[in-house]
This record gives C-alpha cells, structure tokens and sequence, in this order.
C-alpha cells in the first residue's frame, strides 16, 4: 500500500507522499478542472460560458493526468437525482481507473438557495436569511443542504456569498446578507458551521469588494480605500475563516484600485493566509484566471493568466481547465515559473482530498439517491420564509378579515418570484421549459385561496415586471373597485445577464419598480379601496411615492417554495411578522443609493446638499402585530480599558395581545476617532420571543474590542475614547442610549481579536 492510501498518516503527510509520486503533468492536473456536457449546453449560467464552453476539450482529453474538480455534473442540465449519482459514479470510476494515480476528484456544486439541482427545495435567498437575523436557523438550514449533496456524491458548496452590499442597484444584492458587516459575519458564519461540521467545504465568496463596483455594475472595477476594504468588506471572510472553518475561498472578478483580485498577492496570499492563517483551498470564480488575459489584460497568455494567479495564490482553476494546463507547465519547465508553486497550490487540494477521504484505497462513491425536496426541508423552507417576511407600515388593515379581496400585480400568481437567481428553477430550468419549476410551489394567490377558504378572490395581472404594456391596468383597478381591500403583490423576476431584473449580471440603472409597476400602483392607491403592496423583490425598491397611501407594506425578499403560505399567513394574521431589514427602503429611486454606515458627511446635509438620503424605512425595522416596549438600559461600567469589556442590560416587553418574537438591536457610535466612524454601528442582536405581557432581560457582553477599527496608519486598533451605546428596534428606533469611555493606551488588534457579541436572554 502506497503511504498516501495510509489512513494512520495525517492528511499533510498523506497529501505529501502523493504529490512525492506525481509528474510535473499529475501535479498541474489536480489544479485543474472539467465540466462535462457543458459543451451541450445552449445559455448562460455563468459569464462568457458559451464562448469558453467552445474551448472545451473531451472528457477522456481532460482527465489523462488527473483532475481536481468535476463541475456541476447535477447542475448543468435537469437530471434526477438517481441519475446524477449514477452519473457522478461513472466520471470517478473513469478517472479512478484510467489514470495512473487513480485520484478521485472533488465535485462542487451551487447551493445558495438550496442544492442548486431538480427537484431539490428551493430555499428563501441569502437576503432572506438575513431578515430573518437568526443565525441558529441558518446554521440548520446550511447542515440539511450539506446532508442533501452529501448524500449524492457532493464535496463542496460553493456558498456563502459574504459581500457586504455597497449599492442597492447591483443585481446580486438578493444573494448577500445585507449592508451590515457584523450581520453579515454572523449569519455566513452560521451558514459555513452548517456545511462545514457535515463534511461538506464551505466556499467564501467573492474575495474581495465585488459588491462595491463603480455605478453598481457587475464586474466593474472597485475603487475602494483599505480602510473600507478592512473595516466593511473584509470582515465576514475573516470570521468564517476562524470561526466557521471555511475551507476555500473563491476570488472576485474585480479589480481593486487597478489589481485584478485573481492576481492579487497582498489579498490572496498576505491577507487571507499570512494573516488569518487559512490553510484551505483557494478557487478561481469561473474563468476568472482567463479573465485576466481577455477582461483585464494583465497577461498576454493563458499560460501568463495562470502563473500570475497561481503565484498570486489561487489554488484551482474553476470551471475548466484553460490557464492551468499545458502552457503553465511549459512555463515551468522553461524556469520563467518556479514549480514550488505548483507544489504548494497541489499540496493544498491534495491535502483537503484527503481530508474528504478521496485518498482512502479502495475509495469508491457510496452515494444514493434521495428525497431532495424532504418534509424536513420543506418545513425549514417554511420557517426561513415565516421569520423573514417584514411589515414595514400598517394603518391596521392588517391581518385581513375581509370577503372580497382583489390580487393584482405581476408576482401575485407566479411562484417563480418568489426563488432567487440561483435557484435551479430560474437559473437552469428557463432553458429546459418541459420541466416546469420542478418543485412544488404554490403561488401567493394559491396560498391565499388556502388561507381564505370563504373569501371571493378576484386574481388581475394588471402589468408584467419589466414590459411597459398598461393595457390591463383599468381591468385591475375595477376589480380593486369592487373588493374590500387589494392586495397588489409587484417586484423582481430573478435572472441572469439582463434576463432577469434581479441576479447575477441584472444591474438596476435606478431603485424604481421596474417596469410599469409604480404606475400601476399609482393607479390602484388613486381608487378608494385600501391597498396593501407587498414587494416580492432581490433588492429594496425606492417606496415613498407610495408609502403614504398605503395601508400596509409589507416586504419579502424571495421566501422560495414555501413563500406563497409565509406571506398569507403574515397578511391573514396566523403568523405575527417577525423580520427585520438587512437593507434600507429608499424613499426616492434616484437619489445616489447610500446603506446606513455611514459617517456624518453621508447623512442628511441640509443647507450644504439638496439631496436628501434618508431612507423611507432604516436598516433593521419591521412591525409586528404586538408592540414592544425597552426600558432599564444598564452598564456593568462607566469605563473599562482598552482591552476590557462590560455588559449591556436591557428589559424588553410585550405590550400586546399576542405573542410575538422581538429583534433586540445594540448599535454603538465612537465620538471622537482619529478616522471618521459610522454615526451607528450594529454591534450584537437577538431575537427574544416573548408571550402576550410577558419581558426579558437581555444582555450582551461587548468586548473593547467590538470598538477597533483601522486607523490612520492602517493598523487595526481600539482607541481610548468616548462611546455611546443604542439599543432598540432598528437604526432610527433606540430608545435606551448610554455610554461608557475607553481608558488607557490606544491598542493594536489583529487576527485573535474579540470579533463577536454574545447575547444571553432570561426572564424579567
């Protein structure tokens, strides 16, 4: 038996004794990767697909050395999952037993809203999940998807998407966790534990400042300073890398300030390793080592693409093998490339095979077929969408008991408003239209005839979401007419490249409803019936025009298959709403899009601007069907040092008839810095369920270090100074303030700080 098949061998040593057999060709291959039928396929799901996929060599051709990664082989065109194990035991048992080696490959696969593969549950999306602010629910949502892939075959996820939205109008906003960092950090952190802790590698992404494009547009270059680069994008990677487990990061398609990210050595090499200590796998978003030669035109070859990001530290070129291949070895061979840094990147991928238990003898796949759409992920399905539904207005309207009811709006029967860019049903199944949506999904009207079996339900289109035809807006506002109250559901159809009006390449040139749904609202506000709007939407949608007339708000960002019954109980009254905001709600659609973190100068100027960027609804808000009442904020100290810490107490109370859950929301401002701060910063959240009159004592432990920030030589430091401390319901609703003060020298942090703000709730 060869070492590396000894299972009493740590992985290093094991991943060691492999790459000790290889050839310079055998090492070059477990860098690479195949995706096969992509070839056959016609459309996009990933930038420039087709032309790549032109390129493409056979199968047979691509695994002659080896391979690293087989893609997308349940993703790529509708298979069953029978049929997908089956065709995951087929491409392993050919490479296993047609190469020298006999290395298996890892195989990936998308799972943003769920296992991106026909007939698995469509989960809400990412910014879903972020309303929701409850990181053990995603944590359990993330471990049943892991079970799922891992069930079939599956080793890697390439999820979580940790880019902190910058700008409303990129059209990859649906896939985030919000505008807040700590959010963010918190709830990917829990998405990565899910994965990781049932054998499946996390993937972090997109490293690093993708969602901070110029004009919101994607792939545009990134002009952002290190400071923003420390203090807001970085953070989340940082603490799913040391506290999640994350075993690979993905590269952004991005430049930052000139350097394209896949080529980035301070990024991929100085910051994620040498500071954080990563020691997984780093691989290229797809095509983006090509890009380097035909986008940014940093390298004048394949082979020159690949040496750049290699030596950069990108590990494994995904999803083909196009720069990592014939040309770097001739680099190599010709001196211009020394092979220690085929060496490293090959230790790394073998090292994590290993792990995999891909280096076993007699490995062979055990996966079976499975329920991919289970009660159990249903239920989940169900109880992400309930917690993630926010009431952002209600003049009482809400819950509904009414006989008449009139449904208008382009999303009110179409389930597919409801899954984001990244479920199967909107980013394969478009082109295979004999397949349906391939899970069962009602739409909101179906739910509603459910929630109200006795009511008259009159159904209007009134408009689609992105054509200008006005022709069914009178039919629409003579059904409001004639009901008791309408309920006008508008918002996104998610897509990829400009199919779509949320997604992947479907940027927004404004923060108005696309289409003409504002104008249909305008109509259906102008008659005497109440409306209640309901957003069904990948990004927040300027309202304030609306806002006023309306008798309720609500908003949902893609609840998935299980949205129709979340958002009919929210408006039937079943279930008491409970999420909050991840995003602002803009008041006006054209007012340059600005997120809550923010220093003095981007708030409100008046006198010195005449644009007004206060939002129509703040970061972390939502209603419920009960009131909250906070009182008694206390600090365990008026000062601690600058490696101290203390405690935050609050009681929060139910003041109402019913019971509710209530996100507690702890904000911080530093006074005075050396740098400008954010006006508010959320520092720590919980959510506390509470029963009609019933209170809770919440208390947080704040570290100093919750306080630091990169200062003006761009150490990252906690500063003695003055703090004021917030807490309540959102980022314009804290009505218990206090404040402490930093004593003592001013502190340098790093890796081993104290990057969290652990929440206990007891009974008051």
């Amino acid at each position: 038996m060869s070492r590396w098949h000894d299972p009493s061998l740590s992985a290093g040593e094991r991943a060691q004794a492999l790459l000790a057999e290889m050839t310079l060709e055998e090492k070059i291959a477990q860098l690479g990767s195949a995706w096969p039928g992509n070839d056959d396929v016609s459309g996009n799901v990933a930038p420039m697909q087709d032309v790549f996929a032109r390129g493409a060599v056979p199968f047979e051709q691509a695994r002659a050395h080896g391979i690293g990664h087989l893609t997308r082989v349940f993703g790529t065109a509708p298979v069953t999952a029978a049929e997908g194990v089956a065709r995951v035991r087929e491409l392993q048992r050919e490479i296993v037993e047609e190469t020298r080696l006999g290395v298996p490959a890892i195989v990936h696969e998308e799972c943003l809203t769920g296992f991106t593969t026909l007939g698995a549950t469509v989960y809400p999306a990412a910014l879903a999940w972020a309303a929701t602010f409850d990181p053990d629910l995603v944590e359990r949502m993330a471990t049943a998807i892991a079970e799922d892939m891992r069930a079939v075959g599956v080793h890697q996820g390439l999820s979580p998407v940790l880019d902190v939205v910058r700008d409303y109008r990129w059209g990859r906003v649906e896939e985030t966790l919000g505008e807040d960092p700590y959010l963010v950090s918190m709830l990917g952190t829990a998405y990565v534990r899910g994965l990781e802790k049932t054998g499946v590698i996390a993937t972090l992404k997109h490293f690093a400042g993708y969602s901070a494009s110029r004009a919101a547009r994607n792939h545009a270059p990134v002009s952002i300073g290190p400071r923003e680069l420390r203090d807001v994008v970085l953070p989340p990677f940082e603490l799913a890398v040391r506290d999640g487990g994350a075993r690979s990061v993905m590269n952004a398609y991005v430049d930052l300030d000139g350097v394209p990210a896949a080529a980035n050595t301070p990024l991929l090499t100085g910051i994620l390793r040498e500071e954080w200590g990563f020691d997984g796998v780093v691989v290229s978003d797809y095509w983006a080592i090509a890009f380097l030669k035909s986008m940014h035109r940093v390298a004048d070859g394949v082979g020159e693409a690949g040496a750049l990001a290699l030596a950069a530290g990108i590990d494994v070129e995904l999803p083909d093998t196009l720069c990592y291949g014939k040309e770097l070895a001739e680099l190599v061979r010709g001196g211009e490339l020394p092979e220690e840094l085929v060496d490293r990147a090959a230790l790394r991928l073998l090292r994590q095979k290993a792990e995999l238990g891909l280096l076993d003898a007699g490995w062979a796949p055990s996966a079976e077929p499975i329920d991919l759409d289970s009660p159990r992920n249903r239920a989940l399905a169900g109880e992400i969408a309930e917690k993630s539904v926010v009431l952002l207005a209600n003049d009482g309207t809400l819950p509904l008991s009414t006989p008449r009811i009139a449904v208008v709006g382009p999303c009110a029967d179409d389930p597919l408003a409801f899954m984001g860019c990244y479920s199967y049903p909107n980013h394969v199944l478009p082109r295979h239209p004999g397949f349906g949506i391939g899970v069962a999904a009602p739409s909101l009207v179906d739910s509603l005839r459910e929630e109200f079996p006795a009511a008259l339900l009159s159904v209007h289109k009134g408009c689609s979401i992105r054509d200008e035809d006005r022709s069914g807006f009178a039919e629409a506002v003579a059904a409001a007419e004639a009901a008791d109250v309408c309920v006008a559901v508008v918002g996104d159809r998610a897509g990829l490249f400009g199919l779509g009006t949320s997604g992947e390449g479907c940027d927004a040139e404004d923060l108005g409803l696309p289409g003409v749904q504002d104008e249909l609202l305008e109509a259906l506000l102008a008659s005497a019936t109440p409306v209640v709007i309901v957003v069904v939407s990948g990004r927040p949608y300027a309202l304030g025009r609306h806002a006023a007339r309306a008798a309720a708000l609500v908003q949902a960002f893609m609840p998935g298959e299980e949205g129709g019954a979340a958002l009919a109980g929210v408006l039937s009254g079943r279930i008491a709403p409970s999420g909050r905001l991840p995003v602002q709600i803009p008041r006006v659609a054209g007012v340059a899009p600005s997120t809550y973190l923010t220093p003095p100068l981007g708030r409100n100027s008046e006198g010195i601007s005449n644009l007004d960027p206060t939002p129509l609804f703040p970061f972390g808000h939502g209603l419920s069907y009960t009131t909250f009442e906070y009182s008694g904020l206390e600090l365990s100290a008026d000062e601690i040092p600058t490696d101290g810490q203390l405690s935050v107490s609050v009681t929060v109370r139910n003041t109402g008839e019913r019971a509710a859950e209530e996100t507690v929301q702890l904000y911080l401002h530093d006074v005075q810095a050396q740098v400008t701060r954010p006006v508010l910063e959320l520092a720590g959240f919980a959510r506390v369920p509470l029963a009609a009159g019933a209170a809770a004592r919440v208390r947080f432990t704040l570290h100093a270090d919750r306080t630091s920030f990169t200062g003006l030589d761009l150490r990252r430091i906690v500063e003695p100074g003055r703090i004021e401390v917030f807490v309540g319901r959102s980022a314009a609703d804290l009505p218990c303030t206090a404040g402490f003060r930093l004593t003592g020298p001013v502190r340098t942090v790093g890796h081993d700080r104290v990057m969290t703000t652990p929440a206990d709730i007891a009974p008051a």
